[in-house]
């Protein structure tokens, strides 16, 4: 499966956009496409929004928990570190 970096790389290049145009469309600095598609950093949420609407696709598919289909990706919530043995989430 594809990291969220070179997800949005090829989002971007399908869209026939440079990283400078992709920043400016989604106000934000150069450096933040970079640091994404190189996977160093992650968007914020409102970032995360914004890209689903550029791109016409699903958080959850740029999140890796669906693939291009729509189908949700197999988990298994019992190999998750971050659940707990009763299956709920730990903080």
């Amino acid at each position: 499966m594809k990291q969220f970096g070179e997800k949005i790389k090829e989002l971007r290049l399908l869209k026939g956009l440079t990283q400078k145009q992709l920043a400016t469309i989604l106000e934000c600095a150069q450096s933040a496409i970079v640091y994404w598609e190189t996977n160093k950093q992650e968007p914020t949420i409102s970032s995360l929004k914004k890209l689903c609407i550029v791109f016409d696709v699903s958080s959850d598919y740029l999140l890796g928990l669906e693939d291009e289909s729509g189908a949700r990706a197999a988990t298994q919530i019992n190999n998750l570190s971050h659940f707990n043995n009763s299956g709920t989430i730990k903080f």
